[in-house]
């Protein structure tokens, strides 16, 4: 239909990785394990990423 900028892309993964990374900051605060919760940050920011790429 019309062409995104790249910034609504970049948006999008700025606002997932912030939800993300106050949801994995209470997971490491209750003794979750770093790198498990980097993953779990980095999967939904992937996901946003493709879904509006894909839009």
């Amino acid at each position: 239909m019309f062409d995104r900028p790249n910034k609504d892309l970049i948006s999008a993964g700025l606002v997932s990785a912030l939800g993300a990374g106050i949801v994995t900051s209470f997971a490491v605060n209750q003794g979750q394990d770093p790198l498990v919760a980097l993953m779990i940050t980095r999967s939904p920011v992937f996901v946003v990423w493709c879904v509006t790429s894909l839009i």
